[in-house]
């Protein structure tokens, strides 16, 4: 993340780094898919509104 913008009071952090947060986010959930596969866990998400239960041999990571 670049530490030297300027921020303008009119314009939101969240607007100004949303590339450096997505990239984290999406870190953060590969790592979190890997240790629950490596560790034998389940991985509950939702898919087209329904609660689903992923199995550790069928998350892609």
């Amino acid at each position: 993340m670049e530490k030297d913008k300027k921020v303008e009071e009119t314009t939101n952090l969240f607007v100004r780094y949303k590339d450096e947060i997505n990239k984290a986010y999406e870190r953060a959930v590969r790592e979190a898919l890997r240790k629950h596969k490596a560790e034998g866990n389940s991985v509950v998400t939702s898919r087209d509104g329904k609660v689903v239960i992923i199995q550790p041999s069928d998350i892609d990571v």
